[in-house]
Parts: C-alpha cells; structure tokens; sequence
C-alpha cells in the first residue's frame, strides 16, 4: 500500500495523534480495507520518511510519544480512513500547537547544527523550506537557524 506523506498525516491528524504502533496498525487496517496485503517494513518506511520529510512529527503528550501532522503537511485522508475510528480503539487526543512547534523547533535546531557540521547543502535546503513552513504554521522564528543552514 503506498500513501502520500499528506494522507499519513491525515491519518494522524484524524486522531490528533497516534503512536507509531498505533499508526502502524491504522496502516494495517487501510490495507486490509483495501483488499491489500499488508508489509510491515513498507509501513515502517513510510512512517520513517514521513518524519524526516516534517510531514509528521513526534511530540511527548502525557508520558507517551504521538505522532501529529507536522508544519510541511497539508493532511488528507486516505480512502476509508473514515473508517479507522469505529475499527480502532483510539481515543482522540489533543495536542496544542504551541507544544508541536516547540518540539519542530528544538528538532529543528539539532538537525541545523548537525547538518552544518557535516556539509550536507541538500538536506540544508529542505530544512530552510520547513523552517519557512513552520514560521508560518505556527509563527515561529527561524530566522537564526536559516542564516545557519544558508552557510551550508
């Protein structure tokens, strides 16, 4: 089964947060909806790019890590995600955006400085183009970690 980054956030964002065991079986049970075999470690790719590409992001909300629509997405629900609710037994959660954007932002800044020390220009210019997405998601200032990243 393959999924756009948009529509794993979607998933996400439908619940306000999943774990990545939760979201692995939500991915689980949209193969089956769709008639597909489910692979294990094609869904846990997928998660795995998704949060390196900011389109989710790992946030701590009370003890537990969730995975939440990140500053890049523009979350989509797949076909038969409607259904995820009624199949999960998921509460929904709510997690503010000012603790996302905290948690974007200190990630943020560890992937500048590692990024600056190793050279490596083309994961410096993703990370400006989600700093510009994150100022505007949720007005964070990443001004000195772009001025960091255009060294690059």
């Amino acid at each position: 089964m393959s999924l756009l980054a948009d529509e794993l956030a979607g998933v996400v964002d439908l619940f306000g947060g999943l774990t990545r065991e939760e979201l692995h079986r939500a991915l689980e049970e949209l193969a089956f909806k769709r008639g597909e075999e489910p692979d294990g470690d094609a869904v846990a790719a997928a998660v795995e790019d998704t949060v390196e590409s900011y389109h989710i992001v790992p946030v701590e909300h009370e003890g537990e890590t969730l995975l939440v629509a990140g500053p890049v997405a523009f979350p989509t629900l797949p076909e038969h995600a409607e259904d995820l609710p009624h199949i999960m037994d998921v509460e929904e959660r709510t997690v503010g955006r000012e603790a996302v954007a905290a948690a974007v932002r200190e990630r943020l800044e560890a992937e500048t400085e590692a990024v600056a020390a190793g050279g490596n220009s083309e994961r410096a210019d993703t990370l400006v183009d989600v700093c510009y997405d994150l100022e505007t998601w949720a007005a964070v200032d990443t001004a000195g970690l772009r001025a960091r990243l255009d060294g690059v």
